[in-house]
């Protein structure tokens, strides 16, 4: 019942918006999608895995948006009964948690309830949803954007973010600008090269309840950023600052916080080479101070490596440290032609990358500012290094193949906050193949090795894949940690899968053994537990 009372108070503005767009003659469309994820567990000691009371947990959405004119309208309905494993427990129950409605009054268009959005590169501000990780900060309030002239764009909001089941403490504000010089002036519009500029404010306010520090209840953040192209350049970035935010995070310390980060790319007819590097001094901005891991968090701070995709890549992910860090990303991409000694028949394709982050160079003051630190000096401590080269050829009409070797060192220790790990050192191998037997049936392998010799150490896998299109495919994998110091850990993660898929509709039925660890997307992190048990997916859109 408590699900329904939170959609009343909207339902009135809903109909009348909805005969007011019916009534201009504009065609209206309803659209949606959903998705539930399950999980049958099953205990099993030797991995770890827990024994979970309820035996069956499930996660689900369904949305539904509609449009007619100027007006468009959109609920989430949310299911965790109760939240898969590895999902903060906060999550539990039912509810209508995400509901909208948007009108656009000439030009101005305004939204009521929740909504994402994204101030430049999302230092300073990013509202968004990663379903996978648990992950969902959107804003509960007002939002506003307007162009009044075509290369000016703006936007304001205010609001309070989610936190799980309910909304944080804090009130968000802001407001967000850019100006498209091409756009805005005729006598640019033909130039070659490009520029917008743009800057964003935001802020927000939480009471000072603490009967120990005295806080600022109202902390600001503000950010300035540039795109400059002209072809085959492009050079773009951002720098944000951080009034004194003493939180958790800090050691609520009174330092300022400072985040900049740049890339210069060059993009030719076979090539394509970039180059990003970052600084992030004391950038935890949360509209709860005291809140912790992903929750309430009001900024983003992108990761600078690269997002592997191959399991045993993933093993040792990188979570980016608000705290400090500094480093740098770069890659290179080339298309040898068809007919060429390197390309061959069919041309190949390399991609090359590698990526360094350290800590800042920091020394303590013994004060509430905390510490010291030179923007352009690093630290002596090294968080993340990587190197990967990616070789993807065709071999023949039916078959081809990508290699990639990857070169890791990552400090446990800093990256996931635990202690006695230190770094680790590992390289990865992986083979992938895809062949066509005919036009309805394909083979697709994995073959994977991670060498190590620190942690668990050295491991091994193997996927084999089967299409029957357009509907069926069957998979098994098996993921095998052979070298690990202590023998009872010698442990094959084996998982099998089959799906069916029609249109929109896709069905997914596993079993298998998942092992503890780190799942990341875009330098954000959820630690997934060991599992054992049937796994059930279902998604679809209309």
């Amino acid at each position: 019942m408590k699900s329904i009372w939170r959609i009343l108070p909207v339902l009135p503005v809903l109909i009348i918006a909805s005969i007011t767009a019916n009534a201009q003659q504009a065609t209206p469309g309803l659209h949606g999608n959903f998705q539930t994820d399950a999980q049958l567990y099953k205990r099993d000691s030797a991995i770890g895995a827990p024994d979970v009371q309820e035996k069956l947990l499930a996660n689900s959405f369904l949305n539904l948006t509609y449009a007619s004119g100027n007006f468009s309208a959109g609920l989430r309905y949310e299911s965790f009964l109760n939240a898969l494993q590895g999902y903060d427990r906060r999550y539990e129950g039912n509810s209508f948690l995400f509901r909208y409605v948007t009108y656009n009054l000439e030009g101005l268009e305004i939204t009521g309830g929740n909504f994402y959005e994204q101030f430049g590169y999302g230092l300073i501000f990013r509202s968004y949803q990663e379903w996978g990780l648990g992950f969902d900060n959107a804003m509960d309030g007002i939002r506003l954007r307007y162009q009044p002239v075509k290369g000016i764009n703006l936007k304001a909001m205010i609001g309070r973010q989610r936190s799980f089941m309910d909304y944080g403490p804090g009130l968000v504000r802001g407001a967000d600008g850019d100006i498209n010089l091409n756009e805005l002036l005729p006598s640019m519009s033909e130039k070659k090269t490009r520029l917008i500029a743009g800057g964003a404010f935001v802020s927000k306010y939480q009471t000072d309840d603490d009967p120990i520090y005295i806080l600022p209840q109202n902390v600001s953040a503000y950010s300035v950023r540039w795109q400059l192209s002209r072809e085959p350049v492009s050079f773009s970035g951002e720098y944000a600052s951080k009034i004194n935010d003493p939180n958790f995070d800090n050691g609520y310390i009174y330092k300022k916080g400072e985040a900049l980060y740049v890339t210069i790319g060059y993009t030719a007819k076979n090539l394509g080479v970039s180059v990003s590097a970052k600084r992030i001094d004391n950038m935890s901005f949360r509209s709860d101070r005291t809140a912790i891991l992903t929750n309430l968090a009001i900024n983003y701070l992108p990761a600078i490596t690269k997002q592997q995709t191959y399991r045993l890549a993933t093993l040792y992910p990188y979570a980016t440290q608000p705290n400090g860090e500094m480093g740098a990303q770069g890659e290179l991409f080339y298309n040898f032609k068809k007919g060429t000694t390197l390309g061959g028949k069919y041309g190949t394709k390399i991609s090359a990358g590698g990526s360094i982050v350290n800590s800042i160079d920091k020394k303590a003051t013994g004060d509430d500012q905390g510490y010291t630190s030179g923007f352009f000096k690093p630290g002596k401590e090294k968080y993340f290094r990587e190197a990967s080269l990616e070789i993807n050829k065709k071999l023949s009409p039916k078959l081809k193949f990508i290699f990639s070797e990857i070169y890791q060192v990552y400090n446990k220790d800093v990256v996931q906050g635990l202690s006695g790990y230190g770094i680790i050192n590992a390289n990865i191998n992986v083979l992938e193949t895809e062949y066509r037997i005919n036009d309805k049936h394909g083979i697709r392998s994995e073959l994977q090795h991670l060498y190590s010799n620190q942690d668990s150490r050295s491991w091994g896998m193997i996927l084999l894949e089967f299409t029957v299109s357009p509907h069926w495919f069957v998979a098994v994998f098996d993921e095998y940690n052979y070298d690990n110091p202590k023998t009872d850990k010698r442990i094959h993660y084996y998982s099998a899968s089959a799906g069916y898929v029609k249109n929109t509709l896709r069905f997914t039925l596993g079993y298998g053994k998942q092992r503890e660890g780190l799942l990341c997307v875009g330098g954000v992190c959820r630690q997934v537990p060991a599992s054992n048990g049937f796994t059930f997916s279902m998604t679809g859109s209309f």
